[in-house]
């Protein structure tokens, strides 16, 4: 089978085409026959060499998001099986045995569940790692709850307009941020009721304007870096900041000012470690569940690429032009 795979750390350049012998499913797995994936800042992380405990063995296939057909299953699968159409966060990874930058991917089957029927199978493939992400972030740790003022950071973004539809599903209102008026647009179509164009604005000037100067309840910081000490800033005393990009050192004075509590979400502990991934197919039901109710949908970024095209895909994504999620179809 086609594979695309790197074989060393660089930029985009560095994927390359090669054949590999078709995978057999074991004990507790699938194969999947590919249709399309999708990139995340992740992907990026691991291929650049920036996150090495994560890299899969060399020459190592990537990308995590899948949705495809299920072509074989192993002993001990009972809930799913052959022609069942599939999605998930299933590879890609330190410890798992396969990426999906290939036509055949073999996988665990605790990270797969049926795809939603009312989504493609280039829909499906947007959504799995920032759902799960979103979902873990919002409703396991923030645990929203119906009337919690929340601000979701850089909701044009994959894990962002996610968020939006999860907090808001949850019973939250939910605002905003944006760099422009397109993707404050887009955030209003999937729930926000309020968009903060914050380029120019400091957080106490859009605390005071939307937050009644008080705060948010709870802060989801999909950014990182210096926006994890704005997201300390707006939130309200004894609120709740949640971080998925916590790679940085912080003064963490502020937090404990106002008394928050941070929370830390990395889905890859959840996905890579076998002792974690009974959490995920709950998880991703709940959120297929969703899906079909009209509750949840992708924001997919109007250029997509073919497998053959990751690096281009992974060049788009990096350029900061893309808004949702960047596809690659098979």
């Amino acid at each position: 089978m086609k594979v695309m795979t790197i074989s060393g750390f660089g930029g985009p350049e560095v994927f390359s085409l090669h054949e590999m012998p078709e995978p057999t499913a074991g004990e507790g797995q699938v194969v999947i026959d590919v249709k399309a994936s999708s990139v995340n800042p992740i992907d990026l992380k691991i291929r650049a060499g920036m996150v090495p405990p994560a890299t899969p063995p060399f020459p190592a296939v990537l990308h995590g998001d899948v949705a495809g057909i299920v072509t074989e299953v192993g002993p001990g699968v009972d809930h799913l099986q052959v022609g069942d159409e599939v999605w998930g966060c299933a590879g890609g990874f330190n410890g798992l045995p396969s990426g999906a930058l290939a036509e055949k991917m073999l996988t665990d089957a605790q990270l797969i569940t049926k795809k939603p029927k009312n989504l493609s199978f280039v829909e499906a493939a947007a959504l799995p790692l920032v759902s799960l992400t979103a979902w873990f972030a919002l409703a396991d740790r923030a645990q929203v709850k119906a009337g919690d003022k929340v601000l979701v950071h850089a909701g044009g973004g994959g894990v962002g307009h996610v968020g939006i539809q999860i907090a808001k599903h949850l019973g939250g209102t939910v605002h905003t941020t944006v760099s422009n008026e397109e993707k404050a647009g887009y955030a209003r179509e999937l729930g926000a009721s309020e968009t903060i164009l914050y380029k120019g604005l400091s957080v106490e000037d859009y605390v005071n304007q939307h937050a009644d100067g008080k705060g948010y309840d709870i802060v989801f910081d999909t950014v990182g870096g210096d926006n994890l000490d704005a997201s300390f800033q707006a939130a309200r005393f004894g609120g709740t900041v949640v971080n998925i990009a916590a790679r940085s050192t912080h003064d963490l004075s502020p937090m404990h000012a106002r008394s928050l509590t941070l929370h830390v979400v990395f889905l890859v502990g959840q996905v890579a470690n076998p002792m974690n991934r009974h959490s995920i197919r709950p998880r991703l039901e709940k959120l297929c569940e969703m899906a079909e109710n009209g509750e949840l949908r992708p924001l997919i970024d109007q250029q997509q690429f073919e497998f053959e095209d990751v690096a281009d895909a992974h060049a788009y994504l990096e350029s900061g032009e893309a808004i949702g999620k960047v596809v690659l179809i098979r």
